[in-house]
């Protein structure tokens, strides 16, 4: 049995997932979480703030990069066997290429700094070939701490893809202008215009914390006017209040009202009525592409 694993370092947490690679009797792959571990770094609070991740940070991700080390080590999966991304805060720190370089000669963990796009993209290219229907047209929307991941199929293909220095951090640290939200409002509507009964998919932490919340079966949407109505009543209450009454976590409840208002502006500026919310991220992508990846060289081989 393949054993496979993605390190995501996002701008709110970093995420180590393992996963074992099970054969189907259809000549389908299917990937069985073994393990998913957390850890709330929280980088975009310095970057987008300060332009550098500080000695306090890096020596927090310098402690889980020794802790995943140990763990893929624990699980018997090879550094050959493991794909590390980061996305919107290590885009943007200035230090981010000298903390690449200590990761990787202390731990032997690669981490590769990945744009917007292809941070869209490995999220959800697995994802549409497996599920989409080819007589809709899908938004998939992708809330991060530093960005927002915008991605449009119709008629079965691709019509953009696109990424915005929009994230809920940066809202937090009042880092997102008038004329930002103007850019992507605009972008939206130009981009969406003609296109009737659009579909949102989303995915990212937030999205997922407010469908456990909803109590929906897996598989059934949330509706617009529920997103608008949870904004509301999240945004009623202090972070303390939150983390009491809805038992969320500190580094979750601050940043869930702000993912709130993006996907509502998205949704309402693209006519959608409703999301649904498969539980996809990059790990999982990066996971699938590595697989891909490994099948490939075989081939070749």
């Amino acid at each position: 049995m393949m054993r496979l694993a993605a390190i995501d370092i996002g701008s709110n947490a970093a995420r180590l997932l393992i996963s074992e690679v099970i054969p189907t009797d259809n000549f389908q792959t299917q990937f069985q979480k073994i393990n998913l571990v957390r850890v709330p770094l929280r980088l975009g609070f310095d970057v987008f703030e300060y332009g550098r991740i500080s000695d306090a940070k890096v020596n927090m991700i310098m402690s889980t990069m020794y802790a995943y080390r140990n763990l893929l080590d624990a699980y018997g999966v090879p550094l050959s066997h493991l794909k590390a991304a980061a996305t919107s805060a290590m885009r943007d720190a200035a230090n981010s290429k000298e903390i690449i370089e200590m990761v990787k000669e202390k731990t032997g963990i690669q981490i590769e700094v990945i744009s917007g796009d292809t941070e869209a993209t490995l999220i959800y290219e697995n994802h549409i070939a497996e599920n989409l229907e080819t007589g809709h047209a899908y938004l998939y929307i992708d809330v991060g701490g530093g960005s927002t991941e915008l991605t449009f199929f119709a008629e079965g293909k691709l019509v953009f893809k696109r990424s915005f220095n929009i994230g809920t951090i940066r809202l937090l640290k009042k880092q997102v202008e008038e004329d930002h939200w103007d850019e992507l409002k605009e972008y939206i509507k130009k981009a969406t215009k003609g296109f009737d009964d659009i579909i949102a998919i989303g995915s990212g932490g937030n999205i997922n914390k407010i469908f456990s919340i909803s109590k929906k079966k897996e598989g059934k949407p949330l509706q617009l006017d529920l997103l608008k109505d949870y904004y509301k009543e999240f945004n009623a209450f202090s972070v303390a209040d939150r983390v009491r009454i809805y038992h969320l976590r500190e580094d979750r409840a601050d940043v869930i009202v702000p993912a709130l208002q993006i996907y509502v502006n998205v949704m309402r500026w693209a006519a959608i009525d409703e999301i649904f919310v498969p539980k996809i991220g990059l790990a999982d992508g990066l996971v699938q592409h590595l697989y891909e990846e490994l099948k490939n060289q075989v081939v070749s081989s």
